[in-house]
């Protein structure tokens, strides 16, 4: 490939998708900014895949460049939408902002996901907390400023490496359009700038006592809830069904178990409106066998494959403006089988010390009618996320949480605020 991995999702924005993501912490006491920078420069002398800009070449491909320049650490301005790659943010893909005892560490989803992330937060929260409060337990996996990169961190496989078998199975379940209006309006409507999130907190050990009574998982209990709270929420039409779709990190089936890009593809759960009336643990033994169903490595080949053929073609085209149409017609996720509902579950990771300063942690993303789940130590964090200020889903949700007796914490409605990107 010509062009640099990490830049090909950039040719892929719009003003209202921008593939940006925020990572929303709050600790236990005011944040310290001094602290904080002296933490987060410390950081990316570590992680120097996370001090980027992007430029462009002569051939008007995008290219990720190290940026030498300060990463911001700045109040956050509620009201403002943070524009990565300004000259304001020194141009940087990666930007932290503060208020009060929270932090938002705000980045470009082309460079990395929510693996990778966990790089940037845990090595930074560490050095943070640890100035502050002196020497606190390391967690496994930590990247400390003064040990080397490794090269298993920044591999990326040769698609010609990979194999080349074909699947069993594939799913049938075909795609639904229901739902897509709610996200076309959004786009369309030139008066919508904001979308919305409800922060979601379930205490952990009640949360796998049920699933674990049902034989489920975090991703087949939520979906099963997901559908069976929603399903009336929208008009049921002849001849259609409605899906949950499930993020799944395949990169140990490429050999690219710690690498900090970006792996996922997408995992589908189709429900039919006849299945209303099913319980939740029907339903989640559905979600179990379709995942099952979708958990073969020779997917996980294939997807990466395709994926590096749409670089090769982006990397083809004359001009910018054909690599940006070029990425738009083959991008392999809006061209993946449509859902209803979106389901992102970060797997736990280990905290050592820190657990004890981090009350919560929420993860904000793009996407409609979706969870983003992050796995703490004493509860799960939910951000449950919604195009428009239309609530009815949300208080669906939390009503079948309360007739399965699963307790639970909800936050008023907020504004996502996903950064935009200033590209060159």
């Amino acid at each position: 490939m010509a062009n640099n991995p990490d830049a090909y999702l950039l040719y892929e924005y719009m003003d209202k998708v921008c593939y940006t993501v925020r990572a929303k912490i709050r600790l236990s006491e005011t944040i310290d900014e001094k602290l904080l920078n002296e933490a987060a420069q410390e950081a990316l002398t570590r992680l120097p895949y996370f001090s980027v800009k992007a430029v462009l070449d002569n051939g008007g491909n995008y290219m990720i460049q190290h940026n030498y320049a300060p990463m911001p650490v700045i109040p956050e301005n509620p009201d403002k939408k943070l524009i990565l790659g300004s000259e304001k943010l020194n141009r940087h893909l990666f930007v932290i902002t503060y208020h009060g005892d929270t932090v938002w560490f705000s980045f470009s989803h082309s460079i990395c996901g929510g693996f990778g992330l966990m790089f940037w937060v845990k090595t930074t929260l560490y050095l943070y907390l640890s100035k502050k409060y002196g020497e606190i337990e390391k967690p496994n996996e930590i990247k400390l400023p003064g040990t080397p990169v490794d090269p298993e961190e920044l591999f990326l496989p040769d698609a010609d490496s990979i194999p080349d078998d074909k699947p069993l199975t594939r799913y049938n379940g075909g795609s639904t359009n229901i739902g897509i209006t709610r996200f076309l309006k959004y786009l369309i409507n030139p008066f919508a700038q904001n979308n919305y999130f409800f922060q979601l907190t379930i205490p952990a050990d009640k949360f796998m006592d049920y699933a674990r009574k049902i034989d489920g998982s975090p991703n087949t209990v939520l979906s099963a809830l997901f559908f069976k709270s929603c399903v009336d929420y929208f008009k049921e039409k002849k001849d259609t069904h409605l899906s949950v779709r499930i993020a799944d990190d395949y990169r140990n089936d490429i050999g690219a178990e710690k690498s900090y890009r970006d792996f996922v593809r997408l995992l589908h759960i189709r429900y039919d409106w006849n299945m209303r009336g099913e319980t939740i643990e029907k339903l989640n033994m559905r979600a179990r066998g379709a995942i099952l169903g979708q958990s073969q490595p020779e997917l996980s080949y294939e997807r990466y494959k395709n994926l590096e053929k749409v670089h090769k073609g982006i990397d083809e085209q004359p001009d910018l403006k054909s690599k940006k149409k070029y990425a738009g017609a083959n991008s392999t996720f809006r061209n993946d089988t449509r859902d209803t509902f979106t389901i992102s579950y970060t797997k736990p990771v280990d905290w050592g010390g820190m657990s004890q300063y981090i009350k919560d942690f929420f993860l904000i993303t793009d996407g409609d009618l979706m969870l983003e789940v992050i796995a703490l130590k004493d509860k799960f964090c939910i951000a449950f996320q919604l195009i428009n200020k239309d609530k009815k889903p949300f208080e669906l949700f939390c009503k079948l949480l309360e007739q399965e007796n699963i307790p639970y914490e909800a936050s008023v409605q907020q504004k996502r605020m996903l950064p935009k990107i200033e590209l060159p």
